[in-house]
């Protein structure tokens, strides 16, 4: 107990000392919001980044106005960071907050110049991004198991089979991202031009074409929806096969994962929506799409976000060299 009041007090005096920089932190949180229409997850995670460094710089130098903020304090910050075995990328994100935030702060013009031109961003080993192979989604496209469970379809033919197996099909077919399909509406499904409109990252709207196959399946959803469900959220698209209310984004996790997992579509370990939105893009571009075009499907503001998607498979190269190689 007395521990416990001990560090309330010290957090009270914390802010007492800087409440200078944790009111700017709101002022900034709220620009970000307001007038870059960030997502309130982006927000989050800034005014978190925020106030764990204002915190570190109190703890560490005293009271220290925003002005008086240097690179040697920014640097010493990211090396405890570091030293506690935070990732590179994380620790990349936290540095691409305090930019934006002294960005923000010259605009306001409460400092000359920003300390972050003196920081360096620690390299990123990046990865390449999983994905399910073809044959693994068509397993799922024609709803035949690849493995024994005593029966050999992947979706049951009821409303709840119908309403995950509409999920894959939405997720592969157009790439979106699980925030998208969560709010993706009715009226924002064009049947007449084979279409759906998206509210991506920032309150951006991007137009996705979709199949006709899709779009026959969005409007047998829609009516099975009517028949099924006596109450359910008018506006949104896909609602829970049972309550009727807007899903929520561990019931897709978990259903995505189960599918996958029981009938072993693919053997990556982690095994997401995020995941079709890979295997999405990796089939556009292994099959000849225009980086360009699978930038703007993705909705990715900048093309080397798209790259990471120009890898090949080892079975892409070796139908390359049997094709194209005389000695093959």
């Amino acid at each position: 107990m007395i521990v416990r009041l001990l560090y309330n007090f010290t957090i009270i005096n914390l802010f007492a000392l800087n409440e200078e920089l944790y009111s700017l932190a709101g002022r900034f949180i709220s620009s970000i919001q307001l007038e870059k229409r960030y997502s309130g997850h982006t927000c989050t995670a800034y005014r978190n980044d925020l106030l764990q460094f204002f915190d570190f710089v109190t703890a560490t130098y005293g009271t220290a106005p925003v002005g008086e903020i240097t690179h040697v304090m920014i640097r010493s910050w990211l090396a405890k960071l570091m030293e506690d075995a935070m990732t590179a990328k994380s620790v990349n994100r936290k540095i691409s907050t305090l930019k934006s935030f002294f960005k923000y702060c010259i605009r306001q013009e409460l400092v000359k110049q920003s300390p972050m031109m003196k920081v360096v961003a620690p390299k990123i080993s990046r990865r390449l991004p999983g994905f399910i192979d073809e044959k693994g989604m068509q397993a799922l496209e024609d709803n035949r198991s690849p493995v024994s469970l005593g029966t050999p379809e992947i979706f049951t033919d009821d409303f709840e089979g119908h309403t995950h197996r509409l999920i894959f099909e939405i997720f592969y077919q157009t790439g979106i991202r699980l925030s998208e399909l969560l709010s993706l509406q009715e009226f924002r499904v064009d049947k007449s031009n084979l279409s759906i409109k998206v509210m991506g990252k920032g309150g951006k709207e991007r137009i996705i074409p979709i199949s006709r196959g899709l779009n026959e399946q969005i409007s047998a959803y829609m009516a099975m929806k009517r028949s099924h469900l006596e109450d359910f959220e008018p506006v949104v698209l896909l609602v829970h096969p049972h309550s009727g209310r807007r899903l929520y984004p561990k019931y897709v996790y978990l259903m995505v994962r189960k599918y996958l997992t029981e009938h072993q579509i693919t053997t990556f370990r982690k095994k997401s929506p995020h995941l079709l939105r890979h295997t999405f893009a990796t089939h556009l571009t292994n099959n000849g799409a225009d980086l360009k075009a699978v930038q703007e499907l993705l909705g990715h503001a900048s093309l080397a976000s798209t790259q990471v998607y120009t890898h090949t498979t080892i079975e892409q190269l070796k139908k390359v060299y049997q094709q194209a190689h005389p000695k093959a």
